[in-house]
């Protein structure tokens, strides 16, 4: 009988060896998940204030710029060229982006141009030909997110609205003829002086907006093409046209 007590008294001390594994494995497995969790807050919140913060201080700096850029057109003695390189080319309206919606145009397309949060005229593997030239494509970038994300909203631009960009002399106003939902990022087709898918045959005066695509990703390109309509002069109150008075 003796032996047999041992025996039973024996088998629950045993028994909870199992117990003790499972309720370390438990609490391991919480601990890690927490660690997870926290994990994930963390990098969200950086995502989020990295997105936030570049905005910022893009949307600064190229409120200064486009200031700047404005004072030298009112001048006095304002350059007798289009526009000043260093300055700007310009400023693009574009009503379904946003009633207000302006970006000032520099060219190049670098980083350190767009992330300064403004558009960038293309200068390779196409140079982009400006709104005044006879005959071309002004093929522009910007940011969808971060850094001022200027094309955010690029994907609610659609066939037949306006496109207004603005210089020191002149409205040039165009129509969207075709949106290209998505393509390769090293499709240069896009931005060509007769701009591939956009269902143009020969040369014109055309203008080409692109940005990256899906959102919060550079995997892709978006692209949007127009034509030019008309130009019209600009008045001593800068009036503008009837596309960006609606």
């Amino acid at each position: 009988m003796t032996d047999q007590w041992q025996q039973l008294t024996v088998s629950p001390a045993g028994g909870g060896a199992p117990g003790r594994r499972r309720s370390r494995g438990a609490l391991a497995l919480g601990v890690l998940g927490e660690v997870l969790i926290t994990a994930g807050l963390v990098l969200a919140l950086f995502v989020g204030y990295s997105l936030w913060w570049t905005d910022l201080l893009a949307d600064r700096q190229s409120d200064r710029a486009g200031d700047r850029l404005r004072q030298t057109w009112t001048a006095p003695a304002a350059p007798a060229v289009p526009y000043l390189a260093s300055e700007g080319i310009g400023f693009l309206h574009v009503p379904a982006m946003g009633k207000d919606y302006q970006v000032l145009i520099k060219p190049g397309t670098t980083p350190e141009v767009l992330n300064q949060g403004v558009a960038g005229a293309y200068q390779e593997p196409y140079q982009a030909a400006m709104p005044w030239d006879a005959s071309g494509n002004f093929a522009l970038a910007a940011h969808r997110d971060g850094h001022g994300a200027k094309f955010h909203d690029l994907d609610a631009v659609g066939k037949g609205d306006p496109i207004v960009v603005e210089t020191r002399d002149h409205w040039y106003v165009y129509r969207v003829d075709a949106t290209l939902e998505q393509t390769s990022k090293y499709d240069t087709g896009i931005t060509a002086p007769v701009p591939q898918e956009s269902g143009y045959r020969e040369p014109g005066r055309y203008i080409t907006l692109t940005t990256c695509t899906p959102v919060y990703t550079s995997r892709y390109r978006m692209a949007v093409w127009g034509s030019l309509v008309r130009v019209d002069p600009m008045d001593a109150q800068r009036t503008p046209p009837a596309e960006l008075r609606g």
